[in-house]
């Protein structure tokens, strides 16, 4: 029996190189990635007004008492950089799993109305019920949710369901956002100030004993998402061929969006609605890291050094301090831009 040829070989020899390459990028591009978070992160710790040493820092960080830094960094920028952590991973992971789901970039919870169902409801609790910050987090959750399940809802059947779901989330978002503007117009004065973090997404204020929720929810339905991905990618071909690959197809698309609803609510829950992370984290992370395997944990950590950067602009960068939300609306809107045209180029197909 004749030996295979090294022609033959050849080709598989190429596909395994060509694997090795990608898982190489992969890993050095997450590894750049968690880095710079590291970075960030310690600059939160350190920077404004009373600049503190990397010692400092570490000494709190390890529950030893440091003369100011204490209630400095411990009290005030620890749990805002935490926040912005958590909250960037939760919208990115949403981001990514509807986008990658529905097969459209356009398609993030925060284009398709569902984290303007969760501000509306918040602003509602805060200006017009009066009620506490957890029962107003409660509201939003359920508000964001109940927005998602209407827009679902409407979008069933037909061929063209996530271009559908799309075109609707945006009506339903841009209904909400009138809501917001109406509930705003009969808020007290003094209740205003307190609205406007929930319409463009702040970490000011951020406390520690509101972190367990959102944290919560990161650790249990991230690696829920993170299991699923493979359905996810065996999805992203679409419903027949995810069905002929094995993908029980109904099941595990209701867990993706309960899943992804749930942070992007949660996350908007505690920090108000922080625009185009969870649409831009996806995209900016498949840049990064390349073709191939899961853009779950890439987004994660692309959507927490996002917000990260963007809060740090916003505190340094200027004569006046911006919410992070003005600053990710500044880099998010020329994308947006750019797909609307691009997709309205392509007849309706992004």
């Amino acid at each position: 029996m004749a030996a295979p040829s090294l022609t033959s070989e050849r080709p598989i020899i190429d596909v395994r190189a060509g694997r090795l390459r990608r898982r190489r990028r992969r890993v050095i591009a997450m590894s750049v990635l968690g880095a710079l978070i590291v970075i960030l992160f310690g600059a939160m710790l350190m920077l404004g007004n009373t600049i503190y040493p990397v010692s400092d820092v570490i000494a709190v960080l390890t529950g030893q008492q440091v003369p100011g830094a204490s209630f400095t960094v411990g009290s005030l920028r620890l749990p805002r950089a935490l926040t912005a952590v958590l909250a960037g991973a939760a919208f990115g992971v949403a981001g990514a799993t509807f986008q990658t789901m529905l097969r459209n970039p356009l398609a993030s919870p925060d284009v398709i109305g569902i984290t303007s169902g969760a501000s509306a409801a918040a602003i509602l609790s805060l200006v017009i019920l009066h009620w506490s910050n957890a029962a107003t987090m409660a509201l939003a959750i359920a508000a964001g949710i109940g927005t998602a399940l209407v827009i679902y809802v409407a979008a069933r059947g037909g061929e063209s369901t996530g271009g559908r779901l799309i075109l609707i989330g945006i009506g339903v978002g841009a209904m909400l956002d009138a809501v917001v503007a109406f509930l705003l117009l009969r808020a007290a004065v003094w209740d205003l100030s307190v609205a406007t973090r929930w319409m463009t997404g702040s970490l000011n204020g951020a406390r520690m004993d509101e972190l367990p929720p959102l944290a919560i929810a990161v650790v249990v339905l991230v690696p829920v998402v993170v299991i699923l991905g493979r359905s996810l990618g065996a999805l992203e071909l679409g419903e027949a061929s995810a069905t002929a690959l094995g993908v029980r197809v109904d099941r595990t698309r209701v867990l993706l969006v309960v899943s992804a609803v749930a942070l992007a609510c949660v996350a908007t829950g505690t920090t108000g609605p922080i625009a185009f992370v969870a649409f831009l984290a996806g995209p900016i992370a498949l840049r990064i890291v390349g073709p191939g395997g899961s853009p779950i944990v890439p987004a994660a950590l692309t959507g927490a050094a996002l917000v990260l950067a963007a809060d740090l602009i916003g505190q340094f960068a200027f004569d006046t301090s911006f919410p992070v939300g003005v600053i990710t609306g500044i880099l998010g809107a020329p994308y947006l831009i750019y797909l609307l045209i691009r997709t309205s180029r392509r007849g309706g197909s992004s």
